[in-house]
């Protein structure tokens, strides 16, 4: 009888685990890097790589860095939204085109509107890895010191939009 109570346990326990588990929202993981600076990078802008782009040139402003491709599904899904908030102009969105061919994100802007203010070429996905994208779309809210204060994992919805995001920029708007 001993022998079975003992696998018995392991398995409630596992069934306990897998229970809780399921029931888990994989939008809400955990970024280790909130509250910590943004990773520094330098890369070219999508429209005129000549010309370079760094987040230390948006210290004192309040911005948003959006993650997306070209052939992300959820990032054409998210993308009305962006140009919706890009034409109220509330806060500046700056677009990191990930693992993509430029020609075919310059194609997806051009065909959709354009809701950054510039875009930079991510195209082997090192800054990706350093900002700790699990996949696109991901956007991050980054305040004045440059601080990553928010990461909204996949689209953006009017709903996380309303309720999380524009308060979150109000709230550090004001900060000085």
């Amino acid at each position: 009888m001993m022998r079975f109570i003992l696998p018995f346990i392991v398995f409630v326990a596992l069934s306990g685990f897998l229970y809780v588990g399921l029931h888990l929202d994989p939008h809400e993981v955990p970024s280790p890097l909130i509250g910590k600076a943004a990773p520094p990078f330098n890369l070219p802008q999508l429209h005129d790589p000549a010309k370079n782009f760094s987040p230390e040139q948006m210290k004192g402003k309040v911005w948003l860095l959006n993650v997306w491709a070209s052939w992300c599904v959820s990032c054409k899904e998210e993308h009305p939204i962006l140009v919706q908030l890009a034409g109220k102009h509330i806060v500046p969105i700056y677009g990191l085109d990930y693992k993509d061919k430029s020609a075919d994100a310059q194609a997806t802007l051009n065909g959709g509107g354009d809701p950054y203010t510039l875009t930079v070429s991510d195209a082997d996905g090192r800054i990706g890895i350093d900002y700790g994208v699990y996949g696109v779309p991901e956007t991050y809210v980054i305040d004045k010191q440059g601080i990553i204060q928010y990461k909204q994992i996949g689209p953006i919805t009017h709903q996380n939009l309303s309720e999380k995001i524009l308060p979150l920029v109000a709230e550090l708007e004001k900060r000085s």
